[in-house]
């Protein structure tokens, strides 16, 4: 975690999460890091499915942020570089035409992530199988079995017809990385991204709706990476403002799509006003009381333009209210 640090570029980092009530521990897992001197950052938070057939799901959330922080590092580097590169000549011609690959790099990633996150997995279930028995040689597993892509988070959750049995490593994964002049983000399963825009109003650019049942994309399935959704969005006049990341915990928390919008401008405000170390060090509190509406593992990270901080203040906690429409 990266809470408290010192942020060295125009981004402020924001990272909290808590453990769902009754749990032992947390299934979550995060990262938000400044990259290439502070001139990018990634973001990422991964949600272990938890529940008994999954049993090994925090290893597969640590390693989902893992190897999503590794690819998108390279991407944010060649975005900051091509960027640099197209100032320094003052040529805008080469940023768009670097801005091409990108975009194919960036539709690329998702692969790029789950065949390493498979690779991790599998060799651990090589070394360990999760259902007992003796290890055996990853070359005897087919880490391209193929099924029907929804995991149920509960104890109903299937097993693979055929290839090795990752259900026990079961994660969901959503990143981001933001730069100058490029936004990108990734989405396998549930959780969502909030974006702010130069004024402060949120929206979500990969929400599809409320959820339905207790499925969710898994990158545990065959070929993960073809359930993944992406936003790709240059950045040609104004920047976000802030950029949020969460477990599907919070949005859980509120009773309906507004709400949690409402929760993600008033994190934004809290920083505004109080300043960013205030708004850390209150954060857990704030996704405790979520949490305590929702049940689940609860994990926020965030981006927000760099402002003075300001002292905080007492009787500011936020109203972290599920009520209809209600804005803290």
């Amino acid at each position: 975690m990266n809470g408290g640090v010192t942020p060295p570029g125009r981004w402020e980092l924001l990272e909290g999460a808590v453990k769902g009530a009754g749990k032992k521990y947390s299934q979550d897992r995060c990262a938000a890091l400044h990259i290439a001197g502070g001139e990018a950052v990634v973001l990422a938070v991964a949600d272990g499915h938890g529940s008994a057939p999954h049993f090994r799901s925090d290893l597969g959330a640590r390693w989902a942020v893992d190897e999503f922080v590794a690819c998108a590092r390279k991407f944010a580097t060649t975005a900051v570089e091509v960027d640099a590169e197209a100032r320094k000549n003052g040529d805008e011609g080469h940023w768009y035409a670097g801005l091409a690959e990108l975009h194919a790099q960036a539709r690329r990633l998702p692969e790029h992530v789950a065949h390493r996150w498979y690779g991790r997995a599998t060799l651990h279930d090589c070394n360990s199988p999760a259902h007992g028995g003796l290890p055996v040689t990853p070359s005897a597993q087919n880490p391209k079995g193929s099924d029907s892509g929804l995991h149920p988070k509960g104890p109903e959750a299937t097993q693979h017809p055929k290839g090795p049995d990752l259900t026990a490593y079961g994660a969901t994964l959503v990143g981001a990385v933001l730069t100058r002049r490029l936004l990108v983000c990734w989405q396998l399963g549930d959780g969502d991204v909030v974006v702010l825009d130069a004024v402060g109003t949120p929206y979500t650019p990969l929400y599809t709706g409320p959820d339905l049942g207790d499925e969710t994309d898994s990158l545990c399935a065959a070929e993960s990476w073809h359930r993944a959704r992406c936003h790709w969005q240059p950045l040609t006049n104004e920047s976000p403002s802030g950029l949020l990341l969460s477990t599907d915990g919070l949005s859980k928390s509120f009773t309906d799509h507004q709400g949690f919008l409402d929760f993600a401008a008033g994190v934004q405000g809290r920083a505004t006003e109080l300043g960013m170390p205030a708004v850390r060090t209150r954060l857990p509190d704030w996704l405790g009381r979520a949490a305590q509406y929702s049940g689940d593992d609860t994990t926020l990270v965030g981006a927000f333009e760099a402002t003075d901080a300001f002292a905080p203040q007492q009787n500011d906690a936020p109203d972290v209210s599920h009520e209809r429409n209600r804005a803290w």
